[in-house]
């Protein structure tokens, strides 16, 4: 897994970015039928097992195998003017023809593996974008503030159980 303070360091300082978002994560990867009965289930009140076709999220390794797929996908683009962590892509440039450029490669190879993008979530050739969390645009990085205001006006944990809560959600390690 790439480390998300680097990737983030190395995506600003860029005059226009985009920033895409993969459809439905995980389930766009195919398990091999050979690996299917490696991940049967069962549902209360039905008969029989069912096995997934498609990786799920409560899989060991689901994160991984859909970090390998992307980077295996845009292989060359990443570190030129790609940046991927697990379903957020971003596409950084210095000028707006090489951002058109760099969308029109992004996409052809998203096609040709058959990759889908929320269109809700992303953004395109803009000069700032929200990137795991953070603010990235040609000045550097900033928090964002949506997020700053949450942790601010939540009320204190009072036990250990909300406390364990809390570090969860700001997802701290």
């Amino acid at each position: 897994m790439p480390v998300a303070d680097i990737l983030i360091d190395a995506s600003s300082r860029h005059e226009f970015v985009s920033t895409l978002d993969g459809l439905a994560r995980y389930h766009q990867i195919w398990i091999a039928e050979d690996d299917r009965s490696k991940t049967v289930f069962r549902c209360p009140g039905s008969l029989g097992l069912y096995e997934y076709v498609a990786m799920s999220f409560g899989l060991k390794n689901a994160g991984a195998t859909y970090q390998r797929a992307m980077n295996l996908i845009f292989d060359e683009m990443i570190g030129n003017f790609i940046k991927v962590y697990i379903n957020d892509v971003l596409v950084k440039s210095h000028d707006l023809s090489k951002q058109l450029e760099h969308l029109i490669l992004a996409f052809e190879r998203m096609r040709n593996f058959n990759l889908k993008m929320n269109p809700l979530k992303c953004a395109f050739g803009v000069k700032a974008s929200n990137f795991l969390g953070f603010l990235v645009d040609r000045n550097g990085i900033e928090d964002d503030e949506n997020k700053a205001k949450v942790v601010l006006e939540a009320s204190p944990p009072t036990n250990k159980k909300e406390l364990q809560k809390f570090m969860g959600q700001i997802n701290y390690v």
